[in-house]
Formats: C-alpha cells, sequence, structure tokens
C-alpha cells in the first residue's frame, strides 16, 4: 500500500461562496489509501446523473478544486488535460469535481477543451463524503470550501492515494509519475 501524499498550498483560495460557521463545519471523513470509494452521486456537465456504480472496475483520478474560470483551477484542469493521453494509456480515467453549476461545467470544458467529465456538486454532498469540505479563512474571515484534494482510486474500487492541500504547479505529473 502506498503512502497518502500530503502537499501544501503555496496560498489561500477565496474560491467558494462566504459561510459564518459557529464552529468548524467541516468534514473529516477519515479516508485513507486502502480506504473504499465512498458512495456518491453528482451531475456531469452534461446534466446526466453520474454516481460512484458509473466507477466499478474501472481506474480513476478524482481531482476537486474550487471553483469554474479562475487561474489555479483552470491551471490545474489544463495540467489534466494535457496529460489526459498518459493517463489513458496507464488506463487511468479523469474526473473533476467542484460546486460549480451544471451549465458553468459545461461553458469550462468548452473554452479549455478538457476530455475528461467535470461532476456538479453544488450541496457539497460528494465533498463531504470524501473530506475535501473544509473551514477555510482569508484575511481573519472565515468561510467552507473545497480544499484542493486529489484521490487514485484502484479498479477493486479502492483507495489508492490521496493528495492533500493540492500545490497546482508540478502536482498532475506527480500524480502521473505515482501511476502504476
Amino acid at each position: 500500500m502506498k503512502a497518502i501524499k500530503t502537499l501544501t498550498p503555496s496560498k489561500k483560495s477565496p474560491h467558494s461562496k462566504p459561510v459564518k460557521p459557529k464552529k468548524d463545519l467541516s468534514v473529516d471523513t477519515g479516508l485513507n489509501a486502502g480506504d473504499r470509494l465512498p458512495r456518491f452521486s453528482a451531475l456531469n456537465e452534461s446534466g446526466d446523473q453520474f454516481s460512484h456504480q458509473d466507477l466499478k472496475g474501472k481506474k480513476v483520478v478524482i481531482y476537486f478544486y474550487p471553483k469554474d474560470m479562475t487561474s489555479g483551477c483552470t491551471q490545474e484542469s489544463c495540467d489534466f488535460r494535457d496529460a489526459f493521453n498518459q493517463f489513458k494509456k496507464k488506463g487511468y480515467q479523469i474526473f473533476g469535481v467542484s460546486k460549480d453549476s451544471v451549465a458553468s461545467h459545461k461553458k469550462f470544458k468548452a473554452k479549455y477543451d478538457l476530455h475528461f467529465e467535470l461532476l456538479s456538486d453544488p450541496e457539497a454532498t460528494m465533498c463531504e463524503a470524501f473530506g475535501v469540505w473544509k473551514e477555510k479563512s482569508m484575511y481573519g474571515r472565515k468561510y467552507m470550501g473545497i480544499e484542493r484534494t486529489t484521490f487514485v482510486i484502484g479498479s477493486d474500487g479502492k483507495i489508492q492515494m490521496i493528495y492533500r492541500k493540492v500545490k497546482v504547479p508540478g502536482h498532475v505529473e506527480s500524480v502521473l509519475n505515482e501511476l502504476v
């Protein structure tokens, strides 16, 4: 079993809707390498229902990002796009997840010619299931948002690797180099 990869961000990102929680509402699912893929359901950029069951028997990379059309999220998505064929050669499918709407994902995918599905999670239920919905702080203001995280899932439905607090530069290359 491979160790969990932890990367730290270069800066905090205010890309999520502000919320004033009285306590830390972050959901820590305690997911670790070797755990089963959590159950989830979301809509893809075409508005079609997509769930954990659609991934049965497939090797996948699921990356969570804060917001479409922002600099860091666009760079990360374009890095996955540019490495798409290399992931495909290794047998992996790629999925991006954020709280953005189906319409936003559709525009984002078209504008940047992304070759993989984007999943819309407006209520953060998938984010909570994966433990990436976290309390953040910027300039003393607290809000809830997506912690940039990447999960590598094996064809057996188990998490192989987790990259938390992702720093965008070099991340996709790092993930790709770790895949067997």
